[in-house]
């Protein structure tokens, strides 16, 4: 179900005097980061990194809602740019200075956030398309080899690995057991599976069981853990014991993540819709049919606006209460790059090779850089700084323009 396609990371840094002056909940997932807490390779440059946020899991947080504390610059330079062995459709995460990133030369890796130099790389037994999730230490990332890694973010060693039963594509989450003691990894497979794991231990909490491939990453709130399938349903399940909760048919497959705030799911399918739901009474609350595409790319929401990108070649603002569109973005190919809200700017990459930012309030485009070569990957926006990826195999960086 997972469209396969080649990434580049890209970094964008903005002014520190200019992110320390917004403050903004992401979301209650995220993590603080302090600079110069690395302990292997090179230590993050003081001149790029604000020491504002972390983006620790895919979209950022718990919620997956694609929101960042800080603002971007109207214009953008290359600052350096790092090559990995093969096409990146892995979205990075962010921790402490460190971008963790896979590539489909099997390798994830950590490069240092400020100078671009690799830390440490650690390679699986297949391809690498989700995002590490990085919390307590520790890099959870899944593999078309079947297994989900556990591995040492300041030393790159593994700790462990759980066998799924098929590829694992999409990227994992995380979430305090009941009680708070222990840590459990959330994460997807083709077996059809939600898997929830001991984060020490490396063995199995639970397992719920789909009906057909499991493609994004799970979102949590309120004890509740949220994911679309490819057998076209919104699971509700339980996070104490992995019981299903509700399902929600929303007539077509799920290849992209869902977004949770306040009790309400957001999800694009390939027929086309994008639905908000409730999942307490399992209803849908609204249908947004204006894309000619479907979706595979995961939705950012804010306060009022809730912005997707569609293979119409199109980004999409909605409006979050009542569905309705509020404008609309043209690229030059399909957009299956998951935007990210950062102050009053979108940042998402399309098929176009082409990297934008677009005000969020009326649509216009800002800035774009084109790499070449088609963008997937999600950005990842974290201490004034940018992350996305591209099928050229590279990592950039850009920082605000001098």
């Amino acid at each position: 179900m997972r469209k396969r396609g080649r990434i580049i990371l890209v970094v964008f840094a903005v002014a520190a005097s200019i992110v320390a002056a917004v403050a903004v909940l992401i979301d209650d997932g995220s993590e603080r980061f302090e600079t110069g807490a690395i302990t292997a390779g090179k230590l993050p440059s003081a001149a790029f990194i604000s020491g504002d946020d972390d983006w620790p899991v895919f979209r950022g947080g718990h919620r997956l809602l694609g929101r960042s504390a800080g603002v971007l610059p109207e214009k953008m330079r290359v600052a350096w740019k790092f090559r990995t062995g093969a096409e990146i459709k892995s979205s990075p995460a962010i921790v402490e200075g460190v971008v963790f990133v896979g590539s489909a030369d099997a390798k994830v890796y950590a490069i240092n956030l400020g100078s671009g130099d690799e830390i440490w790389s650690y390679e699986t037994g297949g391809a690498v398309e989700g995002a590490p999730c990085v919390v307590e230490g520790s890099v959870f990332v899944g593999s078309l080899d079947e297994f989900l890694y556990a591995i040492d973010s300041k030393t790159g060693s593994l700790e462990w690995k759980y066998k799924t039963g098929g590829k694992i594509p999409g990227a994992a989450n995380w979430a305090k057991a009941p009680g708070g003691e222990r840590t459990w990894v959330l994460v997807g497979s083709y077996d059809s599976r939600l898997h929830c794991v001991d984060s020490g231990s490396g063995k199995a909490v639970w397992v719920y069981e789909a009906q057909n491939f499991v493609n994004g990453t799970p979102a949590v709130e309120n004890g509740k853990v949220v994911f679309g399938g490819c057998d076209a349903m919104i699971h509700v399940v339980s996070l104490a014991d992995g019981k299903m909760l509700k399902q929600i048919d929303t007539g077509s497959y799920i290849g992209a993540s869902t977004a949770l705030l306040e009790g309400k799911v957001y999800v694009g399918n390939l027929d086309n819709a994008f639905i908000c739901a409730d999942i307490g009474s399992g209803k849908i609350l609204w249908k947004y049919t204006e894309s000619d595409g479907g979706y595979f790319s995961s939705p950012a929401v804010g306060e009022t606006k809730v912005v997707v990108g569609a293979r119409d070649n199109r980004v999409h603002c909605i409006d979050r209460a009542e569905g309705k569109v509020i404008w609309t973005f043209k690229t030059l190919d399909e957009v299956d790059s998951s935007p990210a809200i950062c102050g009053d700017k979108v940042v998402v990459g399309a098929e176009d090779g082409r990297l934008y930012v677009i005000n969020l309030a009326d649509g216009k485009g800002v800035w774009s850089y084109e790499v070449g070569r088609p963008i997937t990957s999600s950005p990842a926006v974290a201490g004034g700084m940018v992350v996305v990826g591209s099928d050229d195999g590279y990592v950039y960086a850009f920082a605000g323009a001098r």
